[in-house]
């Protein structure tokens, strides 16, 4: 009997416990506990690549508070020599994924993720001193929805640290998915200097404490640079797209992705291949899994990731691209690929040049790294047929484009020298 496919869950005990179809990825748990020199972790990559999921298994696995045993038994890592840490950590697992719209909903869901990691621990808020009440009370003050800005909850998490190190007398797990999503969602929506200087302290404050903290790790799109939130932070490591560390846990291998289809009764063709596969991060070839589990489900071969989120982000970035810019993307349009100088370490909004644009474009999906050829110098290309087709939607209006090239590419006919990249 074929397991029912998992669209749109990202809760891993969710998946485990309804049988639903999964890749086990769990060994990114020991890839995590053998780089036992680095204690906070970013992790960048595109929408839709399995961040969150991965996250709450991470958070599952350590969490102190649950028994886990059940929904890992039959995974990966407890074949490994850290089966032993299951449940053995205080564990903080938030999410900022639905921090977006207007800057209300953004404020009142930061809060909201932060007051469910405060219902959870409840009972360790007894036997408080006379100062850590106050500090609770004021809390309270802060996170509650009322209160309609973001002050007062810069220490909010770092507080619930020190309450938990206190109670279990053991350090925390923190796991904090898609942090830059208020960032990137304010300043799109142009709300960026009403809370960045507070959320950036929040994070900030959570991470350099070193004493009640393990091990963080957090999951975005891309680093968020210029706000001091990893600013005099030791022991931090920044994982890209065009890195290998963490490389096959985000994204179906191609092995995994036979699997999958087998099991469907579907084949695995090069009409598959062109479509969905073509994303390079770090030395490993991955297909997009959104993509995947959904033709899987639906059992057409279309377009499924470009219909997941807005690309407002990308159309108002390209509104203030140079002339270079712009003659660049029409090379990379005629020929398939770009040799480019790419920025991935700095977001497009905070220092706006070509080559943190480029960088916008690769962090976000619409374009891959197919090969380094020196420091920030990387050749680009569009990933597969499914993103062709969205290039078009992209320049219409922005761009100074051929109407033939524009038809030629959203139809992804593509000449030889291109089908070399693609």
């Amino acid at each position: 009997m074929k397991k029912d496919i998992p669209i749109g869950i990202s809760n891993y005990r969710t998946l485990k416990e309804r049988k639903l179809y999964h890749v086990d990825k769990t060994l990114m748990i020991k890839e995590f506990l053998d780089d036992r020199g680095t204690w906070i972790t970013l992790i960048t990559r595109p929408r839709r690549f399995g961040k969150t999921l991965n996250m709450s298994m991470m958070a599952e696995f350590f969490d102190i508070t649950k028994d886990s045993k059940n929904i890992f038994h039959d995974t990966k890592i407890m074949k490994t020599e850290y089966a032993n840490n299951i449940n053995q950590y205080p564990t903080i697992f938030l999410s900022f994924a639905n921090a977006k719209g207007t800057k209300q909903n953004t404020i009142n869901s930061i809060k909201d993720s932060i007051k469910e990691a405060y219902d959870k621990y409840d009972y360790i808020f007894h036997n408080m001193t006379q100062r850590e009440e106050k500090d609770v009370i004021k809390l309270n003050r802060a996170l509650d929805n009322e209160n309609p800005t973001l002050d007062g909850i810069e220490k909010s998490i770092l507080f619930l640290m020190n309450m938990l190190y206190k109670y279990y007398g053991k350090k925390v797990m923190l796991f904090i998915d898609e942090y830059d999503t208020p960032f990137i969602e304010a300043h799109v929506k142009g709300y960026y200097d009403d809370i960045k200087e507070q959320l950036a302290s929040l994070l900030h404050n959570a991470l350099k404490d070193a004493d009640p903290l393990e091990y963080a790790v957090l999951t975005g799109i891309q680093r968020v640079a210029n706000e001091n939130i990893f600013s005099d932070l030791n022991n931090l490591a920044i994982y890209t797209v065009a890195d290998n560390q963490y490389s096959q846990y985000f994204g179906f291998t191609e092995n995994e992705t036979r699997q999958l289809l087998d099991d469907y009764h579907l084949e695995f063709n090069q009409e598959v291949k062109d479509m969905y596969d073509g994303y390079h991060i770090g030395n490993t070839d991955v297909y997009n899994p959104w993509s995947i589990l959904n033709y899987a489900s639906y059992q057409k071969l279309r377009p499924y990731w470009v219909n997941t989120s807005s690309n407002v982000m990308i159309k108002n970035a390209m509104q203030k691209a140079d002339i270079f810019f712009k003659d660049d993307f029409e090379l990379l349009l005629e020929q398939g690929y770009l040799d480019t100088t790419v920025t991935l370490g700095t977001s497009f909004y905070e220092e706006f040049d070509t080559s943190t644009l480029w960088g916008l474009f690769v962090n976000a999906g619409y374009l891959t790294i197919i090969d380094e050829m020196e420091y920030d110098k990387f050749r680009v290309k569009i990933p597969n047929n499914e993103i062709v087709k969205e290039f078009k939607n992209l320049v219409a209006g922005y761009f100074d484009v051929s109407e033939k090239l524009l038809d030629r590419v959203s139809k992804g006919l593509l000449t030889e020298n291109q089908k070399l990249f693609f």
